[in-house]
């Protein structure tokens, strides 16, 4: 007479209790982010009206100050009587400070020139470059129309200074003035105009990703891609960085894969920012019972934006192909076992800090795993090819409604 292999039944209970209280979790996590869109939508609609009328008198003060100046009418110390003015006579009136009033003539000549508006139309379709203009409405009891009423310094303002572009009503004048003051070209100014809208940055944030280099991260060659990815999911090179930055972390040159992964669970808030805010952070050192054996993935996230589950593989030494096995191993595991019928096909991330480019493309080339390797070091990479990947990352933007 056979006994039942109890071990067995009691692992096989076990991991269906896993799946069933992950797949609780998910469902939960996913109804929770639907109610916090919900009120994002709402709080967003009022915050962005108050964006635009302060982008419009950014647009209106600079422009006037800006001629004032080129026609040498002005000199520096009349912006200073300026701001002290209006500080004296309109002690309500906050935010312009000498400073402040260069910033907002700053705003108006780098946004207001020719080379600008040629570079959103080289990239963007006319929605982004057509003008804004700010009027007044009153409401005259006619039967067939509303009258606009300018008062004369509006139209002034709208004859003399131009109207602003519809592209920059996408971020803060806060963030527009550190992009103009961090950001030399004209593309890169337009990338992260779109970056900041996309991801939400506030000025911080948006600081982190200049400093980061996060244009030449999204925008470089994507051979640390296998075909598997790149198939799957044809918007990935300009989704995933293949350059990620932990020094938040203050790691010493010599650590252990412990130490890293310990310190990005620790610091999970700043690690989402450099992956992207669609990440939500799962677990660490995932359970993966396969047969008699029990495997870990050392960090696991679900990607809102894509619904797919990533699992992120740190390692302390540079890439070799024998890792890219071990990760496709595991996404084999989350597919057949955890992933849900209505999620997309698990992704997996090798996280390393140095990785031979030929070596990369060798392992990724037959592979057809959704996988990619990123490091965490800087990668310069030819203007010629980041122009190319700024149209797809303007494509992508265009498509996203």
């Amino acid at each position: 007479m056979r006994f039942p292999n109890y071990k067995n039944c009691w692992l096989t209970l076990r991991r269906i209790e896993c799946m069933e209280n992950y797949k609780v979790a998910i469902s939960m996590e996913q109804q929770f982010g639907e109610v916090i869109d919900i009120i994002l939508q709402h709080k967003g609609r009022a915050s962005r009206a108050v964006n635009n009328e302060l982008l419009f008198t950014a647009w209106h003060v600079g422009g006037y100050v800006s001629a004032k100046l080129k026609n040498e009418e002005w000199g520096s110390k009349v912006v200073t009587q300026l701001s002290e003015y209006i500080s004296s006579q309109r002690p309500d009136i906050k935010g312009y400070s000498r400073r402040s009033i260069y910033n907002m003539v700053m705003f108006y000549d780098e946004y207001s020139s020719e080379t600008f508006s040629a570079t959103i139309e080289k990239y963007l379709n006319s929605e982004f470059v057509q003008p804004k203009t700010a009027q007044i409405e009153t409401s005259q009891p006619t039967q067939e129309m509303t009258v606009i009423v300018q008062p004369a310094s509006a139209q002034i303002a709208h004859s003399i200074f131009g109207r602003m572009p519809k592209i920059l009503e996408l971020t803060t004048l806060t963030n527009h003035i550190e992009i103009l003051c961090r950001c030399k070209s004209n593309e890169e100014r337009m990338f992260y105009i779109l970056y900041a809208n996309k991801e939400h940055l506030v000025k911080r944030e948006l600081q982190r990703c200049i400093s980061n280099q996060t244009y030449t991260a999204l925008l470089s060659s994507k051979n640390n891609m296998s075909k598997g990815l790149l198939s799957a999911y044809p918007n990935a090179p300009i989704m995933f960085k293949d350059t990620l930055f932990v020094d938040f972390l203050n790691l010493p040159k010599k650590h252990n894969e412990s130490k890293l992964r310990k310190g990005l669970v620790e610091h999970m808030k700043q690690f989402i920012l450099e992956l992207g805010k669609d990440f939500i952070f799962m677990d660490q050192e995932y359970r993966l019972n396969i047969g008699a054996s029990t495997f870990k993935a050392d960090l696991l996230f679900f990607h809102r934006g894509l619904q797919a589950l990533v699992a992120v593989e740190l390692k302390k030494t540079k890439f070799h192909p024998r890792d890219l096995g071990q990760l496709e191993f595991y996404l084999e595991a989350l597919d057949r076992d955890v992933k849900r019928s209505n999620e997309n096909p698990s992704i997996g991330i090798i996280l390393c800090p140095e990785a031979d480019k030929v070596v990369v493309e060798y392992a990724m080339s037959r592979s057809m795993s959704p996988t990619m390797i990123a490091e965490y070091k800087r990668i310069l990479i030819p203007q010629e090819r980041m122009q190319q990947q700024l149209n797809e990352f303007c494509n992508l933007f265009l498509d996203k409604d």
